[in-house]
């Protein structure tokens, strides 16, 4: 049989039924799929795939045994280097990573390695998994996670695998950092995924303590002084929301995308009544920015009942950052795309309520440091765009209250914590960190990479400790 160019298709809602529900988008491949696909794996005597990972995952031998339908040996090959491979299934750029080394890349569509990833992980999850503790000794070492995002899980697994006595302090009411308050429902549930990869996390011996602000419950100085911790790793990510500073963002109606998604996803605004989150969208909404969070905040609106939501973006289609895989479905679900377009002026009505959008026509320049093109105003360009709710959607930065509250750690001038890229190690002895609050907003799998690379300095310089 010849060699299919082209991976299989991802079953999915119909866009018009999606669109009002927030029920999953992608529905994932059957058995006879993903062994279909498995079978497209060129199985290269010099792989390539691994390269693009940044959790290094042995992609060939998890894709041979998904061919030879030992599924619980993929999974179990997955797991040597992912504690949350049924996240990182959904809602890695594998476009940009794994897939993009793939040798069937350079002749045709790159083997679905995400898909299979999803896969074999949800078939897992599906059924009982016994996870046994991780057996450590009654004087073992303690580690402090700040934390439960991707890169403090990430690290927190690989430590509690290590013998460690491992703690994560998580400052909101429930764990999963940005895959759950951030990423939406219809990109990845939190009861049938996110909530079971925890919790296996969790059975290897990792105690999660909620609600604990490090910062104010404890410094770091006193969890390692006074609390008995050898050593601490922050994974605080970057949650505080930036805006444009242009006039009229503090009309009622203007939402960072942060606040928007939170109260969307982490507190159920969309199961209003039964969760007392209330969540005002009206019937225009303009969501400002290009990235994978523009997408989320534009599809939730929708879901939440706007008739019209506009992506306001000021460079072209070309530039826009989020997955080609989000943007197609976001015009599929009938959003529209206003590029070339940048806002300047927030309208609002006599009683403070947001009623437009005053922006520019933008035209691309040469490129700057990131190496796409700089947009440009185009003189005279202004109009407007009747609009009810506005949501920001233009990056975040890291909450400060660490690096207030710490003595000796460093960090640069955005106020990201500076850390060895290879190591996590930071200014501070004994304390590690990775993830967006190092990066700045970045993507889930970078983040846990840095979790793992963390996990294995922390470990490395405490055995250096003991001797």
């Amino acid at each position: 049989m010849a060699l299919s160019l082209k991976k299989h298709e991802m079953p999915v809602q119909d866009p018009k039924v999606r669109a009002h529900n927030f029920s999953e988008v992608a529905l994932g491949y059957d058995e006879e799929t993903a062994v279909a696909e498995a079978e497209r794996c060129l199985h290269c005597k010099v792989p390539q795939c691994r390269k693009g990972c940044p959790v290094s995952i042995d992609i060939p031998t998890f894709i041979a045994k998904i061919k030879e339908r030992d599924f619980d040996g993929a999974i179990a090959t997955i797991k040597e280097s992912n504690a949350l491979p049924a996240i990182c299934g959904r809602v890695c750029p594998q476009e940009n990573q794994c897939e993009k080394h793939c040798i069937l890349a350079k002749r045709g569509e790159a083997v679905a390695i995400g898909r299979l990833e999803r896969f074999a992980a949800d078939r897992q999850l599906a059924g009982e998994e016994d996870i046994q503790p991780v057996s450590r000794a009654a004087d073992a070492q303690k580690v402090a996670i700040i934390g439960a995002g991707p890169s403090g899980l990430s690290c927190a697994g690989d430590l509690a695998k290590k013998g460690y006595d491992v703690t994560i302090f998580e400052a909101l009411h429930k764990a999963g950092g940005v895959l759950s308050y951030g990423i939406p429902e219809f990109r990845l549930p939190k009861d049938t995924v996110v909530k079971k990869e925890i919790e296996n996390i969790q059975k290897l011996g990792v105690k999660i303590e909620v609600d604990s602000v490090i910062g104010r419950l404890y410094t770091v100085d006193e969890l390692m002084q006074e609390e008995g911790f050898d050593a601490v790793f922050i994974g605080t990510g970057a949650g505080l929301p930036r805006f444009q500073g242009i006039p009229g963002e503090n009309f009622n109606g203007v939402y960072s995308a942060n606040e928007f998604l939170t109260r969307c996803n982490l507190m159920k605004a969309y199961k209003f009544p039964e969760y007392a989150t209330p969540i005002r969208v009206g019937k225009r909404v303009a969501v400002v920015g290009g990235g994978n969070v523009a997408m989320d905040a534009a599809r939730t609106a929708l879901r939440l009942g706007a008739e019209k939501v506009t992506i306001v973006y000021r460079r072209s289609a070309a530039e826009i950052p989020a997955r080609a895989e989000e943007v197609g479905h976001a015009r599929e679900e009938g959003i529209e795309f206003q590029l070339l377009t940048n806002p300047v002026e927030v309208l609002g009505d006599e009683n403070g309520w947001v009623k437009g959008l005053k922006c520019i026509r933008m035209e691309l320049g040469e490129p700057d440091a990131s190496g796409r093109r700089r947009p440009l105003p185009v003189e005279g360009s202004e109009f407007e765009l009747p609009m009810d709710t506005v949501i920001i959607a233009i990056g975040t930065g890291p909450n400060p209250i660490i690096a207030h509250t710490t003595k000796g750690l460093e960090t640069t001038k955005r106020g990201n914590i500076m850390a060895d890229e290879e190591t996590g190690m930071t200014s501070k002895e004994g304390v590690f960190a990775g993830g967006d609050i190092v990066t700045g907003a970045a993507t889930v799998i970078l983040a846990m990479g840095a979790g793992r690379k963390a996990a294995a300095a922390i470990d490395a310089y405490l055995k250096s400790k003991r001797s």
